[in-house]
């Protein structure tokens, strides 16, 4: 342990907290937490976590209560609290689409377009954010901060609300359309100002940085091996969509060669036949954790 005392990692509670922790796991931190525990083990001595909502975690970071946390672009800008963005973490709760936060309204409403909206009564736990979007669209209305299930006050309590999605799904189950996105989210790594400003601190925050991108890089890529013929490798490697040049090793039997590659997962099912074809054996398809370019 470089570091002299552990610093306090804040982790989303809630949505984003089962995504987060496969995250982790994948960058090499491994979560452990009981359902009503808010101080999870991490297996990293350097680290102590603590499960906070995304909605409080900037506050607690700005204010040095956290040195450094996970949580969404839209609270820290719906906060106003100064943080320094380490880097974006582009996953969210169900799938790797940024999460959106959306105006929307009853399918019959006759409110089409932001302008629409003037006057009007709308529902959001995004209060600040929406004030200022509205303002700079030079739009005034009523806008009041909704503890959850948004999406069912409109019509009978409000114009419109702003909600967050990633699909849309829900907003169409109760017949909602939207009408704007007003902010794309995804997680963001932060700390606080001072914590990254120490050298020592500092340098722990990048490499959770590179294990963690390198984490998201190989989310959706695996790794092929094979054995090649030397007759066939020329044409084989041109049908190899490979992420760098494939990685050509010599085998025992000189008329061979092995072959390693990283490619995307969703051509694995086209390519492996294709493979074969051309004169490939030994083919093993292998799962990744991490890409670091």
């Amino acid at each position: 342990m470089s570091l002299k005392t552990p610093l306090r990692f804040g982790l989303p509670k809630g949505s984003l907290e089962s995504s987060t922790f496969e995250l982790l796991a994948r960058a090499g931190f491994k979560v452990q937490s009981s359902n009503r525990g808010y101080k999870p083990y991490i297996n990293d001595p350097e680290l102590e976590g603590r499960l906070v909502r995304p909605q409080e975690m900037s506050r607690y970071v700005a204010q040095g209560f956290l040195d450094f946390g996970i949580t969404g672009k839209d609270w820290i800008q719906e906060s106003g609290h100064q943080v320094e963005v380490i880097c974006d973490l582009a996953y969210s709760k169900a799938t790797s689409l940024p999460a959106r936060w959306v105006v929307a309204v009853p399918e019959d409403s006759p409110i089409k377009s932001i302008k629409d909206l003037q006057g009007k009564r709308i529902a959001t736990e995004l209060v600040e954010t929406v004030k200022r979007y509205l303002a700079d669209h030079s739009v005034t209305a009523e806008i009041e901060f909704s503890w959850g299930a948004t999406e069912v006050k409109v019509p009978e309590l409000v114009d419109a609300i702003v909600d967050l999605t990633e699909t849309g799904s829900s907003l169409r189950a109760n017949k909602l359309r939207i009408i704007e996105t007003i902010i794309e989210s995804y997680p963001q790594l932060i700390a606080n100002k001072a914590v990254y400003a120490d050298p020592d601190k500092r340098k722990k925050l990048e490499n959770m940085k590179l294990l963690l991108i390198g984490a998201l890089n190989a989310r959706e890529k695996v790794g092929l091996k094979m054995n090649v013929p030397k007759a066939v490798l020329e044409k084989l490697s041109a049908t190899l969509p490979a992420l760098r040049n494939p990685t050509v090793s010599p085998l025992a039997d000189p008329g061979w060669t092995a072959v390693e590659i990283i490619i995307d997962e969703a051509v694995v099912r086209d390519l492996i036949p294709r493979l074969k074809e051309l004169g490939a054996e030994g083919i093993i398809e292998y799962p990744l954790n991490k890409v670091v370019y």
